[in-house]
């Protein structure tokens, strides 16, 4: 399987990139582009993609690019400061700007050579977002797109396939740029295009079974897609040597539980241990009002019940988790800030008996249901709105006690059954209630009332790395809130989110 690297410089499109070539059928993952030249090269990577980043490659600690990695053969593009940065370190001139880039550009393309193959002449709408820019290409290189303030928009070195380019090819608001990227896959690299849905379970299984061997496993499961999948994946690969066990936190939504066992003992067969653990988990967020407290609570009570029900179903050394990509992402790395530690990642406790097993690690949501579906698994759990492992402890803002659980779970149940009735589930990447820290005052029957304020909120998206959130119709709207100040004694007040992600994250914790 060909693989493209993704080398992060600190972008905030590292993973937009990482999408746009996997959808061209060709593997992709992102790695800190802190590794060494050796370390790299051991993924053995058809090509190299230099991802934008904030810094000036003449600003002190800049991330650099270890420089055997330009010796080595393999074809690398560069991409904002990625080519920037290739300019710098070949001998090019890189210099401020007078006038910084941000936004749609019209660039004339002067040399159509095989990154840009197929998109001259005459002018091409790119995305920009820069401030420095490559005033002199290196030694070399051709000039092959520029505009009226930056002389080198894309150049290339086709002796050493090396290639650069100033503007973003992976945003939409550079319409040709899936050619770009194309250009560079399959003229450059040379890639088949061969990464399919049943290829990586194919590969996945063989990792699943070299990895656990002739040893056992429970998986830890939601209900969710991602573990669900998980599941499947690992039960094609080691049969009934995988018990799956499911934690009833008390913190899922309406009919969850029911639901979760129903279709995992009675419909897939599955071996299933159902715990009943609501009281453990309010216990071990009482008092705790901080998102990320709550996290790291949840994440390690989960390790401790499944380290539990392992010792009674004897020896098992492995632990299967529906980890994915952005989960990942967003618990921080190397070179991705923490924005919120997701309870399977960042929220695990230093120690426990168990190997990690995530076979889908690497893959973002809907590559997931893609998966999902192609495993057999039934329609209604593969596009169910994605869920946090938390449950309803982050959609609870400030201290969870039982009385604001129930108030929320209720709450929520409306949301879905109105998003439902109006037919726009499947539209929406998540739909939600939200009970907020604030009380207000109202008035229900003719008497003052003093309530809580549920948040409401609904978004688009891929796939949960950026989020806008959904223009509903306002008879909806009022339906829900209506629904929920009437049916809910608690509730006084219900608003609307319309934050888009970033600046926000989709959940509220």
């Amino acid at each position: 399987m060909d693989v493209i690297l993704v080398l992060d410089f600190g972008a905030q499109y590292a993973q937009l990139i990482a999408r746009r070539v996997r959808e061209q059928g060709v593997f992709s993952k992102i790695v800190p582009a802190t590794w060494p030249a050796a370390r790299i090269l051991e993924e053995k990577p058809a090509g190299l993609i230099l991802s934008g980043g904030p810094a000036s490659v003449y600003a002190e600690g800049a991330p650099r690019l270890d420089p055997d990695l330009l010796r080595a053969g393999v074809p690398v593009l560069g991409i904002c400061y990625g080519m920037q940065l290739l300019a710098f370190m070949l001998g090019g001139e890189v210099a401020k700007g007078e006038h910084c880039e941000f936004g749609r550009a019209r660039l004339e393309v002067l040399d159509e050579d095989e990154i840009l193959a197929g998109l001259g002449p005459g002018p091409l709408e790119v995305w920009m977002s820069h401030g420095d820019l490559v005033r002199r290409a290196p030694a070399g290189f051709r000039v092959l797109a520029r505009t009226p303030s930056t002389p080198v928009v894309a150049m290339a070195d086709r002796e050493h396939r090396l290639y650069g380019v100033q503007f973003h090819p992976e945003v939409v608001h550079t319409p040709r740029g899936r050619e770009v990227l194309a250009n560079f896959l399959f003229r450059v690299c040379g890639c088949r295009g061969d990464w399919t849905t049943s290829s990586f379970i194919d590969a996945a299984v063989e990792r699943i079974r070299e990895q656990v061997g002739g040893g056992r496993a429970v998986c830890a499961l939601s209900g969710g897609v991602d573990s669900s999948v998980a599941a499947a994946l690992t039960h094609r690969a080691i049969g009934d040597r995988l018990t799956c066990i499911f934690v009833d936190t008390g913190l899922l939504r309406e009919g969850e539980p029911e639901q979760v066992v129903g279709t995992f003992r009675d419909v897939f067969g599955l071996p299933l241990v159902h715990v009943p653990a609501a009281d453990r988990f309010l216990a071990a967020l009482r008092g705790v009002t901080d998102p990320e407290v709550k996290r790291e609570r949840v994440g390690e009570l989960f390790v401790r019940i499944f380290e539990e029900e392992a010792a009674r179903l004897g020896p098992v050394e492995f632990l299967v988790q529906g980890t994915i990509y952005p989960d990942v992402i967003e618990s921080g790395t190397a070179t991705a800030a923490t924005i919120k530690t997701h309870h399977n990642v960042g929220g695990l406790p230093e120690s426990m008996v168990f190997q990690l097993v995530e076979p889908l690690r690497e893959l973002f949501k809907d590559e997931v249901r893609v998966v999902g579906e192609a495993l057999g698994l039934p329609e209604a759990l593969v596009w169910r709105h994605p869920f946090p492992g938390p449950g309803l402890a982050v959609r609870v803002v400030g201290e969870v006690t039982p009385e604001k659980v129930e108030v929320l779970r209720r709450a929520d149940a409306i949301v879905t059954e109105e998003i439902r009735r109006a037919g726009m589930y499947r539209r929406l990447w998540q739909a939600f209630a939200v009970l907020t820290d604030t009380r207000s005052v109202g008035v229900k029957g003719d008497a003052r009332a003093y309530g809580w304020t549920v948040a409401v909120r609904a978004v688009e998206s891929e796939d949960a790395m950026t989020a806008d959130w959904a223009r509903l119709p306002h008879d909806l709207l009022e339906a829900i809130s209506t629904r929920i100040v009437n049916e809910i004694p608690a509730v006084t007040r219900v608003v609307y989110d319309i934050t888009s992600k970033p600046p926000a994250t989709i959940e509220w914790e």
